[in-house]
């Protein structure tokens, strides 16, 4: 049982990390400048939101931790919380079952949510954590609209806009007419 716990971790570690984008992506400093407008930094946020969506994770994780380092009590909560997360959300398959009862997935998500605001409460690093996730989407967001997104569109098939990325820049291909002659 604990082996297949544990492999289940590994597995799920594995894959989220093997969707991250390569970091050398996305920290390539010739790739920053400033937008033109504002909807090219809209833009480039929605397209980098999306394209690097793990890694953005990944780092509010990580400056998480860092802030819960120095209270060991939060860190075994918040270990606790998100296995609870893990089992029985993100790793079922199937219906979540209590009792023979099924448990709707918004209800699941709904009490999730609970226990984790209680385990940040009841701990008392809520202000901490609420401070230190608000200045890391606010690092995230300044990295996505600074972000040119020239190199991302050929390969990010995942694009907000989906086909209309490809063909906007591209030759006569019949996407854009000639009507010079209407």
């Amino acid at each position: 049982m604990a082996n297949q716990v544990i492999s289940g971790i590994k597995e799920t570690a594995q894959s989220i990390t093997g969707a991250a984008r390569p970091w050398g992506d996305f920290l390539d400093l010739s790739a920053f400048s400033f937008p033109s407008s504002i909807a090219d930094a809209t833009t480039r946020l929605t397209q980098n939101l999306t394209h690097f969506r793990i890694n953005y994770s990944i780092i509010l994780s990580i400056l998480l931790a860092l802030t819960l380092i120095t209270r060991p009590i939060a860190i075994l909560a918040f270990v606790a919380v998100g296995l609870a997360w893990f089992f029985l959300y993100f790793a079922r398959e199937e219906p979540l079952s209590i009792f023979g009862l099924t448990v709707d997935d918004g209800i699941v998500v709904v009490l999730l949510i609970g226990l984790t605001i209680g385990s940040l409460v009841t701990t008392g690093v809520w202000l901490r954590a609420l401070t230190t996730v608000g200045f890391g989407v606010v690092v995230l967001i300044l990295h996505a609209a600074l972000r040119g997104t020239d190199d991302l569109v050929s390969d990010d098939l995942e694009s907000p806009y989906g086909p209309m990325l490809s063909t906007a820049g591209g030759g006569n291909d019949g996407a854009r007419g000639d009507y010079s002659g209407i």
